[in-house]
């Protein structure tokens, strides 16, 4: 089964979906540079293991061919619309057969699955090495199942660095919120991407450390088993 294009909520968001309309559904959010080939294989290999997964195009067909153009279109975007289209995002999956929604994401994915946990009705969600704006969502207050990952390489300052998340979880633990961090030995930014043929070389290309298959495969694993207990 391919992605096929779809449009959803009243504005008609574009975006990308894969997988049966009753299976339980993971809403996959993208990377900094938008919807790339990576983040659409991210959301294949997750259909794999029997989720509908369905991939907002938060940029509405733009891409970020190097990393300025990528940072121009992140701030540029404007976030508390991105949640909301996240929100429409759950409403659609559900009105059209899926019984619950969980939310991933990788870098500024990774921060909006934060923000989805608080404010867009998921199930679960699974962020990777990305923290979200305290003014647009407080982790301490997320009441739904989280697993954070984050790599102990990664020099993300005050993002996805280790001190940053380890300061994210602590304020959760503090709160007494269900969130469980992993930190992984090998792995940097991006480390995931590293799950598709092309993902190696181009962490290679911006200087990030490619991930040890053990640690990929435990991500991964990790992210399925929190979906299938929480969704399913």
């Amino acid at each position: 089964m391919a992605l096929t294009k779809v449009a959803f909520g009243a504005a008609g968001i574009p975006g990308y979906e894969i997988g049966d309309k009753n299976l339980p559904a993971v809403i996959v959010v993208q990377e900094w540079w938008g919807v790339t080939d990576i983040i659409k294989n991210q959301a294949e290999q997750l259909s794999k293991q029997g989720f509908r997964c369905l991939v907002p195009d938060l940029y509405k067909g733009k891409i970020g061919v190097d990393a300025e153009e990528a940072s121009h279109l992140m701030n540029n975007l404007d976030f508390q619309n991105a949640v909301e289209e996240l929100k429409q995002a759950v409403d659609y999956l559900k009105s059209t057969g899926s019984p619950k929604v969980g939310a991933t994401g990788f870098c500024m994915g990774g921060a909006l699955s934060f923000c989805a946990a608080q404010h867009a009705g998921v199930a679960a969600a699974a962020p990777f090495y990305g923290t979200p704006n305290p003014g647009i969502c407080q982790v301490e207050k997320i009441t739904v199942p989280l697993e954070a990952h984050f790599g102990l390489l990664d020099k993300t300052q005050g993002f996805s660095d280790p001190a940053t998340a380890k300061a994210h979880e602590e304020k959760m633990k503090a709160a007494g919120a269900p969130a469980t961090f992993f930190y992984y030995d090998t792995a940097g930014h991006s480390f995931m991407n590293a799950l598709a043929p092309e993902g190696p070389e181009q962490l290679k290309k911006f200087g990030y450390p490619v991930p040890s298959e053990a640690d990929l495969k435990t991500a991964f694993d990790r992210v399925v088993a929190l979906f299938k207990k929480h969704l399913a």
